[in-house]
């Protein structure tokens, strides 16, 4: 008769939530990036999160987010761990996270190795996804750490798309670097025109990211 019981409630619990997508979003938070450019990616970031294209995909794909920072070698923090957007109010609860972050990290170089080997390892935390994606932004090329294609390398025997956006002054060198040395096969580089650029690069990537587009 428990038995009995025990394949009913079994039969009738809901089934688990699929996930689409298992998305790092990697903050440059390095002394390239003063107060004010910091709290342009706080807010951009959560901005874009409020989106509500963006919003419906999160929702009906059910996709995990996670939020590091990185800057040197050894300044890599997971700031918001893994949370996945199975309604509205975990997208606007993950959002208001964002808005409210404080800054992990100051007066420190800039490593994308190691924040890249970082959010990689980060991955063995994430819920069971379809498809896992490091989105790493930075407006500075490396002066710290390792060579960053090892770790790309890494990436790409793993499974995992890495995609960049390039927060630019002048030129494209920032652009140029994500592309030649951090993206896999699969991903892109979007650029932002500065750190007021951001937020329209952020929600612009985000969406791609997590749509059916890919490469």
């Amino acid at each position: 008769m428990l038995r009995a019981a025990a394949l009913a409630l079994l039969i009738a619990a809901p089934p688990a939530a699929a996930c689409e997508t298992a998305l790092v979003l990697a903050m440059d938070v390095s002394n390239s990036v003063d107060v004010g450019e910091f709290r342009l990616q706080t807010e951009g970031l959560a901005l874009a999160l409020a989106d509500p294209e963006i919003v419906e995909i999160l929702v009906r794909d059910q996709v995990a987010l996670s939020v590091v920072q990185w800057a040197g070698v050894d300044r890599q923090e997971v700031s918001l761990p893994w949370q996945q957007m199975l309604s509205l109010a975990h997208v606007a609860g993950f959002a208001a996270q964002v808005r409210a972050l404080p800054r992990a990290f100051v007066l420190s170089g800039t490593a994308p190795a190691e924040a890249l080997g970082f959010a990689l390892d980060h991955f063995s935390a994430a819920p069971d996804c379809a498809r896992r994606v490091v989105d790493i932004s930075g407006d500075g090329t490396p002066n710290a750490g390792g060579e960053v294609g090892h770790q790309r390398q890494r990436a790409q025997r793993m499974g995992v798309t890495v995609n960049a956006l390039a927060i630019e002054g002048l030129g494209v060198a920032i652009s140029n670097f994500y592309r030649r040395s951090v993206i896999t096969g699969d991903g892109f580089v979007m650029t932002a025109r500065g750190h007021r650029d951001y937020a329209r690069a952020i929600r612009a990537k985000i969406l791609r990211e997590i749509s059916s587009v890919l490469g």
